[in-house]
């Protein structure tokens, strides 16, 4: 990557100006870890790339997903540690989503049981200031401070959750439990979507607490390194295996599992209703086929179908657009062991069941789901307020 002028340094990593390209920055990931607000520091060769394969493939996954994020590209072994990304203006806030009690949450709330799960997500705000160690701040003050409006805060509380529950989706595909998760946001400097509200810096084993089989002492986080207090060569090669079992396991998290919907119309009068709902697909991106066979005209010809697409796709899903008696979604449902959906409702309805239904495997799709949800919910929401207003 073409690095230029030097932005800014952390303490892990460092920010250049991609060269001819104002608007783009390289992020370069350092080797070093650290805890108590960088009182404690330690070099582990290697985790700056660790570092940025982790991010890299979470950012990937949210970027398939829809999410709003500044990532551009990189992270691999060949792009030297380093990622293009979008320039921000960064939020001086930590966003913290909590799924289950635990490190100061535990602490500041003695009453609240460790490993208690917490439902809804709880999302709490941080300002980033280290030598106060980064004080919790509440929504009111941040707005009064001029940090953030209420809209921005109610737009990073709504994604910081979206966030929290794509990555749990997929840390749960993997036998293990995200506890609570820290991410930040920016504002787009330029481009398309200039000023607009990003998901921004990293996200890597420092970001988050995850433990395997939901058991606490086989945590694989950042959190083993906080424990040690006078940590050993030894302790150190310890934590970057965990850093290494933690990239390769993220790498599959952006990796879509191939899924086909068979939307098939009882009759040339149901061609458009068949129509719509492949429409309604494809805001999902789900691959369709779309067929017209009579369960009373051509019933060989249905069972022939059913026959040619279950031994085509390994996951396959029918779509039954009939008529009033329910003949085609019944012979299908005889005929083929994989799910059968009612096709007469509206169309995004049956899309949203058929993406619920493959999601169950497939994260990207999982957060595909999420997101027309919530811009579903959103859609009412202002269409209320214009009305009162």
């Amino acid at each position: 990557m073409n690095k230029g002028i030097e932005i800014a340094r952390g303490k892990t990593k460092v920010l250049f100006e991609q060269e001819g390209q104002p608007d783009v920055l390289v992020v370069t990931q350092s080797d070093t870890i650290s805890a108590g607000d960088g009182a404690r520091r330690h070099e582990i060769s290697g985790k700056g790339r660790l570092a940025a394969q982790t991010t890299g493939r979470v950012f990937r996954l949210l970027n398939l997903c829809g999410l709003p994020t500044h990532y551009l590209s990189g992270g691999e072994d060949d792009d030297n540690n380093q990622m293009l990304v979008r320039r921000c203006n960064m939020i001086p806030l930590e966003v913290v989503v909590r799924g289950v009690a635990a490190g100061s949450l535990v602490k500041r709330n003695p009453g609240l049981q460790r490993g208690a799960l917490l439902v809804p997500r709880m999302v709490e705000f941080f300002l980033k200031d280290d030598a106060n160690h980064d004080p919790l701040i509440d929504p009111d003050t941040i707005v009064q401070r001029g940090i953030a409006t209420p809209q921005e805060i109610g737009a990073m509380t709504e994604m910081a959750r979206l966030t929290f529950d794509i990555l749990a989706h997929a840390w749960r595909k993997r036998d293990t439990l995200l506890v609570d998760l820290k991410i930040e946001f920016g504002r787009l400097v330029g481009g398309d979507g200039k000023g607009m509200l990003v998901v921004a810096d990293v996200i890597d084993n420092d970001s988050w607490r995850i433990w395997p089989q939901g058991r606490e002492d086989l945590m694989l986080d950042k959190q083993i390194y906080r424990n040690l207090e006078n940590p050993s060569g030894e302790d150190l090669e310890r934590v970057k295996r965990a850093y290494e079992t933690v990239a390769d396991q993220v790498g599959s998290f952006p990796q879509m599992r191939p899924g086909m919907v068979a939307v098939i119309a009882d009759s040339n009068a149901q061609a458009e209703q068949s129509g719509r709902v492949v429409q309604a697909l494809q805001i999902f991106g789900i691959p369709t086929v779309r067929h017209i066979a009579s369960a009373t005209k051509t019933p060989g010809y249905v069972l022939q179908l059913v026959q040619q697409l279950d031994a085509t796709f390994a996951r396959l899903l029918f779509v039954a657009v009939g008529g009033t008696d329910g003949a085609l979604r019944g012979m299908l449902d005889g005929a083929t062991s994989n799910p059968v959906i009612d096709g007469g409702a509206d169309a995004e309805s049956v899309a949203l069941r058929c993406a619920k239904t493959l999601a169950l495997e497939d994260t990207v799709l999982y957060g595909r789901t999420l997101l027309v949800q919530t811009n579903a919910r959103s859609a009412v929401l202002q269409a209320d307020a214009a009305l009162q207003g």
